[in-house]
């Protein structure tokens, strides 16, 4: 596994968890994960945050990559699986930033 597989694994995580969170509610904007990534975790801030970064990358592009690290990931592949809200806005062809909040 290169060095760069390594980061896109580390911040898919990232933004799979965060998408989870919207969905549950937990947070009601994108942004709201991002301050917390930069502020409290000392994500690199010219990356934005991980959803900020996953809208630049295009959500189609990580549904993607998440479905093909978990193809591979054997007995993690759940964790994986591209959260539900994640898999819509990829679908529907928006962003993080577009989400307005509620479940999915």
């Amino acid at each position: 596994m290169t060095d760069a597989e390594i980061v896109q694994r580390c911040i898919l995580a990232l933004v799979n968890e965060g998408a989870r969170i919207l969905e549950e509610g937990i947070a009601q904007r994108s942004s709201d994960i991002d301050i917390v990534y930069l502020n409290g975790y000392g994500f690199p801030a010219y990356r934005g945050g991980p959803m900020f970064y996953a809208d630049q990358l295009g959500l189609h592009e990580v549904v993607r990559d998440l479905k093909r690290i978990a193809r591979t990931a054997g007995g993690a592949a759940e964790f994986w699986q591209p959260a539900g809200l994640l898999r819509r806005l990829a679908a529907e062809g928006q962003s993080f930033s577009q989400h307005t909040g509620g479940v999915a």
